[in-house]
């Protein structure tokens, strides 16, 4: 019995040891990942081994697989979706179901320098993500972000090629550098235009000064931060993402036929007491230079990639091409994209990695002046009066100013610009004594542009011809690095949770230009171009250049007790050669901001009303830097009228023509962000609400100086000022999916911003004027304390002067009928410069968006709808005419013609100069409504997929800006401009819709 025993003892300890044995040893672990409501494949599932680096993630269909021990534990996690730990028990199939998390505050979000659970962020962080961005047709993805961001302005600049311009919650500065900070894995921009929207992970735009305050000085009009498509763990997969479309000018400005053109112009000539330029006015329908010029212009965008790796390394590789044909019949903008990304686990504690992207473009420019050209050139003038032959407008007696033969400008037009540029960066990171991570990493920015226009010897009319070929080149080049080092402590122990993070920054910004000229250049092809064949004489080079450096240092603490109490403290201290001998080249930029979340409290468990509730509140302090080099410098100039004597010698003299501040201090931001964070209906309904306020203070800027102080500027540069932004903004989203397979996303969001100037070191003086204004030269718009940045300034219109008595007794110095009568504002009983008054907001009061996205079976459906509201616009187009140039079909239409005619319209005539003063009539309301986008999409069944050996093909059609709704008299209601100029529309290029057929296939 005892043997017996003894026998069966060792048998079970056997069997224990190699149970052991088999647990220890690696078992290849696979399975499906699918959604508990519905059982629908989960793509992109994080599979981690827990306590280890080994991870991959699921495949279009779910699934996935991985190397694990059988005594291991693997990790489940996925946007939107609790994590789930499942034991692998020496199991090799394990199927799991994640549930939907009830709490969004669970989602993980990209902050600087890292990422946090979103119940951790205590500051205003909207994040987009990458394939959000991929169904916009935008050529860059910032575009992209317009109408999806609370508090987010974005106006498109159609030109192909071009980039948006971006303001995160209101204008806060009006001087030198105004554009946000672009963080792109790390590396620090001023544009992104180099970047595929395709290879976009994920966009995080940081809004408040917390959350901003880690970037120091140049966080002050906001910072984005762009996280790219990296390598993920599985076999090769090979992507295929294109469009083919055309864009069609939308909202054309309808302009006078040949007939109601002379009609006008005689009209105007009868008020100045001149004889009528034309004998007869039945001139039938003449030209329409908008349809001679414009065009149905095709757009191209095609991107290829391939992503796999294993749990050693990974890489992404994407090669991207884009052919966009500009509305101008001659422009176009070619651009091709390479983009490589490897990550390699070296060892369980050590990764490196990099990522660089390569972009070559090439530009085929119009002039500035066209579309100028197209809303003033006469109907009367022939494209071409003989074959070969310009129609002149000479030939008509219209003069050659600003009245061309638009068609002749661009033939003899030729222009282009090449871009060049490397971008990217190598990293490590070593994980140590548990809790601490070390990253360091160096990233670069080399590009150079070649800019290259030529103006043959030629004749087309009176006005546009010269017997001087001209050459003219340029090329510049940025060389811009910068390291930066963190080491990141993370514990969790308990009830508490612990980062801190201390970093150091070194950046360089180096800029090198240079111009040449010559002329006489002859023109045999296109590759034949040189300075160097043309005339010796008179030829010129210039160069110049410009070179900054700045250091910093910043540290940062998140702590959350019970996941209920959150701190979030940071201190940036930066130093920067902008400001080098003075006592101002550090600034320090510190945070703090905390947060509830008061439905983690005992007292919350029961009620059924909130999914998640949190309050947060902010404050933080950021800067910029700006400004141009060395501002604070004194300059001489030597010309050889000035004369000195040394010792008997004549020499050049030198005087001092320029005034430079004694100093210049940090340009700081300083916000206040309070904000409520919501969930309802299990997590169906979240919505977010902020209220903000930010303050610039010390603004940069140039203020007037006398000319009798003997300088060649006639502005000075310092902190003249201080500006506040204050405004609101709310964002509520439901989500859900049916029994049915229907499920649905609808999102708006809505911001309201209030910009004002506060106080001006100079009193009451304007800080500045700006915008294109009319042919008087007087400029459009004032900043001036208790007023918003650029506001639109002139006289009030009251109505039309009728008859000559009104006229007499108007107070506007040679006034005549037709002419518009202003409101005399101080009584005095004539009308001049006091009576001028504040007519509109530049800076818009609303913007919103709605953003949907409907599926059902193989369906997908998106409806994103944009708009701005309270916001208005100076029309430079309407009003500014010289002499004998078109007018608009309405105002034609509208116009007076004698007494009792119109009380709204003025009269044809220019004379006295009265109707192209800067007025309310040229001040029209700018808000707007468009479908921003609308895309149909459809995925063909999985069965037929798989028989063609791919992991998914979808098609889909897509129309971008299809409808707009607005009353402003002009192209687009889109109109950017420097902080001084916004909303000013002159040559502004048209608003265009896209429409484009695609195809998106994964191998």
């Amino acid at each position: 019995m005892k043997k017996i025993f003894t026998n069966l003892s060792v048998w079970v300890v056997f069997c224990l040891l190699s149970l052991n044995v088999a647990f220890a040893q690696n078992v290849t672990v696979q399975g499906r990942v699918t959604d508990a409501a519905d059982g629908t494949a989960l793509p992109g599932v994080s599979v981690v081994l827990k306590g280890t680096q080994t991870a991959v993630q699921s495949d279009a269909n779910g699934n996935y697989s991985i190397s694990a021990p059988g005594t291991g534990t693997l990790v489940f996690s996925f946007v939107g979706y609790a994590s789930k730990e499942a034991a692998i028990n020496a199991q090799t199939t394990l199927n799991i179901t994640l549930t939907s998390s009830s709490q969004e505050l669970e989602q993980v979000v990209v902050v600087g320098y890292g990422t946090q659970r979103k119940l951790d962020v205590t500051g205003s962080v909207a994040t987009v993500k990458g394939e959000d961005i991929t169904k916009q047709p935008s050529t860059n993805p910032i575009s992209a972000l317009q109408g999806r961001v609370a508090g987010v302005s974005i106006a498109n600049n159609a030109t192909p090629g071009a980039s948006p311009q971006i303001t995160i919650r209101g204008t806060g500065t009006i001087y030198g550098n105004t554009g946000v900070l672009y963080v792109v894995d790390g590396v620090w921009y001023d544009d992104i235009s180099f970047l595929n929207p395709a290879d976009v992970a994920s966009i995080s735009v940081l809004k408040d000064a917390s959350s901003q305050s880690i970037y120091g000085i140049r966080a002050a009009n906001g910072v984005v931060l762009v996280t790219t498509v990296r390598g993920k763990n599985g076999k090769p997969t090979i992507n295929y993402n294109g469009t083919v479309g055309a864009q069609h000018v939308t909202n054309p400005v309808e302009m006078t036929n040949a007939s109601e053109y002379a009609t006008a112009v005689n009209e105007a000539y009868a008020i100045q007491g001149a004889a009528p330029l034309f004998a007869n006015t039945n001139l039938g329908e003449g030209t329409d230079w908008y349809d001679q010029v414009l065009r149905t212009a095709m757009i191209n965008n095609h991107q290829l990639s391939v992503n796999g790796g294993t749990d050693k390394s990974s890489y992404n590789l994407s090669l991207g091409f884009l052919d966009q044909d500009g509305i101008i019949s001659t422009n176009n903008f070619k651009r091709y994209t390479a983009k490589l990304s490897n990550d390699f686990q070296l060892m369980e504690a050590l990764k490196v990695g990099y990522n660089v992207t390569g972009t070559a473009s090439r530009s085929a420019n119009v002039p500035n002046s066209i579309f100028r050209a197209l809303y003033t050139a006469s109907p009367v003038v022939p494209v071409f009066k003989a074959p070969g032959a310009y129609g002149d407008p000479s030939d008509f007696n219209l003069g050659n100013g600003s009245n061309v033969n638009p068609q002749a400008t661009l033939d003899f037009n030729n222009s282009r610009t090449d871009r060049y540029r490397v971008t990217g960066n190598v990293f490590a990171e070593l994980k140590f004594l548990k809790n601490f991570t070390f990253r360091t990493s160096f990233g670069g920015d080399f590009g150079q542009d070649d800019i290259r226009n030529y103006t043959p010897q030629y004749f087309a009319t009176r006005g546009q011809n010269t017997n001087i070929s001209t050459l003219s080149v340029g090329r510049v080049a940025t060389r811009n690095w910068i390291i930066e080092n963190t080491l990141t402590y993370n514990n969790t122990w308990e009830d508490h949770n612990l980062t801190v993070l201390a970093g150091q920054t070194a950046q360089r910004f180096r800029s090198y230009t240079m111009t040449g000229t010559a002329q006489n250049v002859p023109f045999n092809r296109e590759s034949d171009l040189y300075l160097s064949l043309g005339n010796s004489a008179g030829r010129t080079i210039e160069d110049s250049g410009s070179l900054s450096t700045a250091a910093s240092y910043f540290g940062r603490v998140n702590y959350s007790f019970k996941n209920k109490y959150l701190l979030n403290a940071s201190l940036r201290a930066d130093g920067a050669s902008q400001f080098y001998g003075g006592n101002n080249l550090w600034g320090y930029f510190p945070s703090i901001g905390g947060g509830w979340v008061v439905s983690n409290e005992d007292f919350m468990k029961d009620q059924t009303i909130f999914s998640n509730l949190k309050l947060r509140a902010s404050w933080g302090k950021v800067g910029n830097a700006g400004v141009p080099i060395n501002p604070t410098t004194l300059t001489v100039t030597q010309i050889p009228a000035l004369i000195a004597f040394y010792g008997g010698i004549q020499n050049t003299g030198a005087s001092i023509n320029t005034l430079v501040p004694p100093a210049l201090f940090w340009e700081r931001s300083a916000g206040l962000d309070v904000g409520l964070e919501m969930g309802f209906f299990e997590g169906k309904l979240n919505v977010e609400a902020d209220y903000y306020s930010r303050k610039t203070e010390q603004a940069i800027f140039n203020i007037p100086i006398l000319g009798s102080l003997g300088t060649s500027n006639s502005r000075l540069l310092g902190n003249q000022a201080d500006f506040r932004n204050r405004g609101v903004e709310l964002v509520a989203t439901w989500a859900d999916k049916t029994s049915t397979g229907f499920g649905y996303t609808i999102s708006g969001n809505v911001g309201y911003n209030d910009n004002v100037v506060l106080n001006v070191t100079s009193g009451s003086n304007p800080i500045d004027a700006g915008g294109d204004g009319l042919n008087n030269a007087v400029l459009p718009t004032r900043t001036v304390v208790g007023q918003p940045i650029g506001s639109f300034y002139g006289y009030q219109v009251t109505g039309i002067i009728q008859t000559a008595a009104e006229a007499a007794a108007s107070g506007i110095t040679g006034a005549r009928p037709g002419d518009f009568r202003y409101a005399d504002l101080n009584g005095d009983g004539r009308i001049d410069a006091k009576d001028k008054t504040f007519l509109g907001n530049p800076n818009p009061r609303f913007n919103y968006g709605l953003n949907t996205n409907f599926t059902y079976k193989n369906f997908d459906l998106t409806v994103d709808l944009q708009g701005v509201a309270g916001v208005e616009l100076f029309n430079a187009n309407l009003g500014n005419r010289f002499g004998n140039e078109n007018y608009t079909k309405e105002f034609f239409d509208n116009r007076w013609t004698g007494g009792g005619s119109s009380n709204t319209y003025p009269s044809t005539s220019l004379a006295g100069g009265q109707n192209n003063q800067t007025n309310s009539f040229y001040v029209e309301s700018g808000d707007y409504l468009r479908v921003r986008n609308l895309q149909l999409g459809y995925n063909l069944p999985s069965a037929l997929v798989t028989k063609w050996k791919m992991q998914r093909l979808r098609v889909f059609a897509n129309a971008q800006n299809a409808f707009n709704f607005f009353s402003y008299r002009g192209f687009t209601p889109e109109v950017g401009g420097a902080p001084t100029s916004t909303g000013v529309d002159f040559r502004v290029y048209p608003l265009y819709a896209t429409y484009n057929i695609g195809l998106n296939v994964t191998f």
